[in-house]
């Protein structure tokens, strides 16, 4: 019995040494308790597109239980595919943005029946494999400049900053001067801030759970003061079934949806790459010449995830910027996202639950993220022209238009410019030079999100 126990803790103990070999534990110099804290962080700080993108998909007459199923589903394949393939702490749903224009461009706006529109969705994620495959949507990284992987962070950090300032209801709209301080009389707002220190005082004693720590604080902190509200209701997994295979592939053929087929490819393409650049910066994740390692495993999970998710029946399944919370955390490998992954497949059991996190717990993590994202910048050459205006307008643009796509565009077209109007266009590669009429002709022909 003792030798049997003995050769049981042995293989325990070598399995467990491979896993750690796998996930490149000592090379991050990280462990599985951090990893799984930074998970479980992810989780708590995306958790609300379990309810978001399913109440906006459901306007086009799609079954909200389903889509709720589906849109659980996809993030947990998308996230675990991810970090067993890819070995990155990137956690991937449903994108927002997208949904909104399936739902209101597509399918409200077009009178196109969802089940065509998710056809449109599958067929993007076909070309999402085959540019893939082909090794075009590496090379689209390769041609950005290493000069703005700093800026595409810093952007992206003022970006979910903002929206957990908004989420926290510390800034609201305003139709005077668009935005505005919000009413910090507000229970939610006081929490949100009560929650910003937390998280700020426990990171100056350098514990690694902070935001964690502060997101569960401060919904604990809500309970207590009875700030959160929760309404059981009953669910059943199996209602997926009214959209899963649903798709109309023929349909979109047909419908010759170019014009949608191109917008789910373009916008994810280039979120995907903003999200990728700025939490593998945060990360550390980025090798000394540059280049992102297993770049090409990462557009794979990323891929596949669209196509499982037409399938499923929800919108484009993306990169989520709120994996730098995890990072925050101090998640360096794929069991972070495989931590998420398994959260968002046990979401489908307690969705309800999952939905009672209010956005005022989530707010504070997000804030502070956006505040982390922003260290890298000064490493941009601010004394150069040609590096410093294309970084200050990707950086600006990016939470002013919310849209991480449309922040890269400012920056590469302007780059782009510049390096022709100075004589330097041998400096940069061809390619730089095609993304930017890529992006030009965005601007020019393609609806707005």
């Amino acid at each position: 019995m003792i030798s049997r126990s003995h050769e049981g803790d042995g293989l325990s103990l070598r399995m467990r040494s491979r896993l750690e070999a796998y996930f490149r534990f000592a090379e991050h110099q990280t462990t599985w308790r951090t990893e799984i804290l930074a998970g479980f962080t992810t989780f708590i700080t995306m958790a609300y597109i379990i309810f978001v993108n399913p109440a906006i998909l459901s306007q086009t007459g799609m079954p909200l239980a389903a889509v709720t199923v589906s849109t659980c589903l996809c993030a947990a394949i998308g996230s675990i595919l991810m970090g067993l393939l890819a070995n990155y702490p990137l956690a991937l749903a449903p994108g927002m943005g997208l949904n909104v224009y399936f739902t209101y461009t597509v399918v409200k706006g077009m009178d196109i029946p969802w089940q065509t529109a998710l056809g449109a969705v599958f067929l993007s994620g076909i070309l999402f494999l085959v540019l893939t495959l082909g090794g075009v949507r590496q090379r689209l990284v390769g041609a950005i400049p290493h000069q703005l992987h700093a800026a595409v962070a810093g952007g992206i950090g003022l970006f979910i900053a903002f929206i957990g300032l908004v989420n926290a209801g510390i800034i609201v709209r305003s139709p005077a001067t668009v935005v505005a301080l919000g009413d910090l009389h507000r229970p939610a707002t006081l929490l949100a801030i009560f929650g910003v220190l937390l998280i700020a005082i426990l990171q100056a004693y350098r514990v690694k759970a902070a935001m964690l720590l502060g997101v569960l604080g401060t919904l604990v902190l809500g309970i207590l003061l009875h700030q959160v509200k929760y309404q059981p209701s009953s669910f059943n997994p199996l209602a997926i079934g009214s959209t899963a295979l649903h798709l109309d592939i023929r349909g979109a053929l047909h419908l010759n949806a170019f014009e949608i087929i191109f917008v789910f490819l373009f916008v994810d393409l280039f979120d995907n790459i903003g999200t990728l650049v700025a939490v593998a910066e945060q990360a550390g994740l980025i090798g000394e010449d540059h280049t992102i390692p297993r770049l090409n495993r990462i557009f794979l999970a990323d891929a596949t995830s669209t196509v499982v998710g037409a399938l499923a029946g929800t919108s484009t399944v993306t990169s989520y910027i709120e994996s730098a919370a995890g990072v925050a955390a101090g998640g360096r490998s794929g069991v972070t996202s495989i931590t998420t992954g398994v959260l968002f497949l046990a979401a489908i059991f307690v969705a309800p639950i999952a939905g009672a996190i209010p956005g005022f717990a989530t707010a504070p993590a997000l804030i502070l993220v956006g505040a982390l994202m922003l260290k890298g910048s000064s490493s941009i050459e601010w004394n150069e022209p040609r590096v410093a205006i294309p970084a200050f307008l990707t950086v600006i643009t990016i939470p002013l238009s919310y849209s991480i796509a449309t922040g890269l565009s400012f920056g590469l077209i302007s780059f782009a410019a510049l390096e022709l109007a100075t004589g330097g266009f041998r400096r940069q590669h061809w390619m730089l030079y095609l993304l930017a009429v890529l992006f030009l002709v965005r601007f020019i022909s393609m609806r707005s999100l």
